[in-house]
């Protein structure tokens, strides 16, 4: 079991940037994967990027060169980076982390919004 508090969230201009930030209540060199996902009104959720402790990441195509996921691992906190936003990103993100088998956890979401 992991315990997360996400933060980050919020208003922001189209173009724009925020950082969300998801902290786990233990290291988390020993999860497997560490992912963002997000959920918009009346949409499927969908995965926008995950990070596994192997190195490698994965963004989905509508986030490519616009989000980064990485984490600090003395912090014990992924981040996701998301530059030049747009109102197509809106919704709630959600935090996820996972080791196979052990635990899959999520954090409570963070709304964020893109509007002029």
């Amino acid at each position: 079991q992991v315990q997360l508090v996400e933060s980050g969230g919020g208003l922001v201009q189209p173009g724009g940037s925020l950082r969300l930030s998801c902290a786990a209540s233990r290291s988390i060199f020993s999860i497997n994967t560490m992912g963002w996902y997000r959920q918009a009104p009346g949409k499927e959720r969908e995965l926008v990027a995950i990070f596994t402790n192997g190195g490698s990441t994965t963004y989905a195509d509508s986030v490519k060169g616009r989000f980064t996921i990485f984490r600090d691992g003395a912090k014990n906190t992924v981040y996701l980076q998301m530059n030049n936003l747009k109102p197509e990103d809106t919704a709630v993100y959600l935090c996820n982390m996972r080791r196979a088998g052990v635990y899959d956890d999520w954090g409570q979401g963070t709304q964020v919004t893109v509007s002029s």
